[in-house]
């Protein structure tokens, strides 16, 4: 006998999984039964009981069955009252067990989450791949910016349950795969930050994230993927597996060391800019309309005077090329983006 196939929990809400979620959890069955005692009890009333309408009567076994009672119709005759005692006794039993199955669902659900066992439907999300200190901090950045701070984050991880509590973070728990990445929805995620194991050496971490990449972008080429490794030799095989932006840890932070050596001092620009907590912040933003046809030179007076922003970078369309300190003689574009240091 051929086995029936069970709906991909993946789609959306359809009448093939609800009546599938019914047969599972075995509510179809407490349907049917509460269906007969109605039935059955309205049936009986409006048949024995004087003036009772179906309507009244059907209206009175909802309100036994429920144990709410409240008083407006009441059996007046021994038959009639025979029915009632039937669907009160019945009553407790349904509603116990409809209380139980209900709960059941919830909480298994809720655990589920926890364990990072179900599917996400997101759109515009961003998924997270690997946990570690670097991930809490990410996360903690991203929910202090305006801009983000309710934005859905899927985070994929080896790890036992979800590791902290946010509403708008949600866990999938396993390695970066075809099948995490689909329950996570990539194909319609917005961004994807693919973190170093920390659990690995240098050499495996920076293959397993490469690897991660190539399975991200053969899924969906148009999602914005980041990409962190440890060793910059692998920066070029990382580009090869269309990563969209490369950020290598160790240099940044021996370029950081470097700079504080030569000069003292130095790195406290770096931290005030990146803190959230300081006033002064690194923005992109449109070319101003009015704007488009001018001269770096005039766009970066006009910044600073009129909006107390420093202009360090042009970004050629929302994801191309980045020029840092531009010549004063380049012309903007109406589809050239402002990198600017601003305090809003």
């Amino acid at each position: 006998m051929q086995r029936k196939k069970e709906p991909d929990p993946t789609f959306p809400i359809s009448r093939e999984r609800f009546w599938y979620f019914l047969q599972r959890e075995k509510l179809d069955r407490l349907i049917l039964v509460l269906v007969i005692i109605l039935a059955f009890s309205s049936i009986g009333l409006s048949l024995l009981e004087p003036n009772l309408s179906i309507t009244d009567a059907l209206w009175w076994s909802i309100v036994t069955l429920t144990t709410v009672g409240y008083g407006d119709i009441t059996p007046i005759t021994f038959w009639g009252r025979v029915i009632a005692i039937v669907n009160m006794f019945f009553s407790i039993g349904i509603l116990a067990t409809f209380s139980a199955t209900i709960a059941s669902i919830l909480v298994d659900r809720k655990i589920k989450e926890n364990r990072g066992m179900t599917n996400f439907q997101f759109k515009n999300h961003i998924i997270l791949c690997e946990w570690n200190y670097r991930a809490k901090v990410i996360l903690n950045e991203l929910r202090s910016n305006t801009q983000t701070k309710t934005t859905p984050i899927v985070l994929i991880a080896s790890i036992d349950s979800k590791p902290v509590d946010d509403k708008y973070l949600f866990f999938i728990q396993g390695q970066v795969s075809d099948d995490t990445l689909n329950r996570a929805n990539l194909a319609e995620a917005k961004t994807v930050i693919i973190l170093g194991d920390d659990s690995l050496d240098n050499l495996a971490r920076d293959a397993k994230v490469i690897l991660s990449t190539l399975t991200v972008e053969s899924i969906n080429r148009s999602v914005y993927s980041i990409v962190e490794l440890v060793d910059s030799a692998y920066i070029e095989t990382c580009k090869r597996a269309n990563a969209d932006e490369i950020i290598v840890g160790s240099e940044i932070s021996s370029m950081l060391i470097y700079q504080a050596t030569i000069n003292h001092g130095i790195t406290q620009v770096i931290s005030d800019i990146f803190s959230p907590e300081d006033r002064n912040q690194i923005y992109k933003i449109p070319v101003p309309k009015d704007k488009v046809g001018l001269t770096f030179l005039e766009v970066f007076i006009y910044m600073k005077q009129h909006h107390q922003s420093t202009v360090i970078a042009v970004q050629k369309d929302e994801e191309g090329e980045v020029i840092s300190n531009p010549p004063t003689h380049y012309i903007l574009t109406e589809y050239d983006y402002l990198i600017v240091i601003a305090p809003n």
